[in-house]
């Protein structure tokens, strides 16, 4: 003999079983290559791992090597995902950013370097090689070691921007390519001036290495002054697609942009979105 459920019963036991773990979306799978700017990509590896730990199934690979690479990649499909800390340009309306997070661009000098600070004519003279002892910007006598990012990085370009220079009008000693070059070239030279990410820059200081941050303009390079976009040179940090994401690339970037991740933003000293 058998008998019916009353019906708000069967209702309450198929509501149940929908909300089920396991059954609210199907397991994530495959591989992303991420190729691009080296201020994005420290960050987009950590938000990588985490992702691959919720989703097992799924590998996340990151690649710098500059904005530039990672605008061209994105469009010839050579990645899934270019990473560019910078806008898109008018010339890039072909392709779709998805910001992940803000960051800034600081001025770095080694920590026992007695200057704290510097205006915008100094740093002007200095790169352009009209300031070459730092006994003229009220430091201690010794030559300057100017160091310059390579072309194709978005930080040069917006150092330049900001400044109203042209690269051909750098008198740099030493060019470097990715954050973490200009970081170790600075620390390791007394002398040396340099221009990073305030995130990269930060997150070293913080972790022990001699560097001290300058402010531009008189504002304080900070996380928290980017936050409230006093600082004079700021950036957003941005993922890019040749088209409007699907599948695994749309999961990804839904991800890197939503509040489960602000924790590991601030971790790399970067400032997460709004939510």
């Amino acid at each position: 003999m058998t008998c019916s459920l009353p019906r708000w019963l069967t209702a309450a036991l198929l509501l149940l079983a929908s909300a089920a773990p396991g059954r609210a979306e199907e397991a994530l799978s495959g591989k992303l290559t991420l190729t691009g700017s080296s201020t994005v990509a420290p960050l987009a590896a950590e938000l990588g791992k985490r992702f691959e730990r919720l989703h097992p199934g799924v590998r996340v690979d990151v690649q710098s090597g500059g904005s530039s690479r990672g605008i061209a990649d994105a469009r010839s499909g050579l990645a899934d995902i270019g990473m560019a800390s910078r806008a898109l340009k008018p010339g890039e309306a072909d392709l779709m950013p998805h910001t992940i997070a803000r960051d800034g661009i600081c001025v770095i000098l080694h920590k026992d370097n007695p200057v704290a600070a510097l205006s915008d004519e100094q740093i002007v003279a200095i790169y352009t090689g009209k300031i070459a002892d730092w006994k003229e910007v009220g430091g201690g006598p010794g030559p300057i070691t100017v160091v310059n990012k390579a072309e194709g990085r978005s930080t040069l370009e917006l150092f330049l921007a900001y400044f109203k220079l042209e690269n051909a009008d750098v008198k740099a000693h030493v060019v470097i390519g990715d954050n973490q070059q200009g970081i170790k070239t600075v620390a390791g030279n007394p002398g040396a001036i340099g221009y990073v990410s305030i995130g990269a820059a930060a997150y070293e200081a913080d972790h022990g290495t001699p560097l001290k941050l300058l402010p531009v303009s008189g504002v304080a390079a900070s996380v928290a002054n980017v936050a409230n976009a006093t600082f004079p040179l700021s950036r957003p940090l941005n993922l890019v697609t040749k088209s409007q994401p699907q599948g695994l690339a749309a999961a990804f970037i839904s991800f890197t942009r939503s509040s489960d991740v602000d924790d590991i933003v601030e971790s790399q000293f970067f400032v997460p979105l709004a939510h």
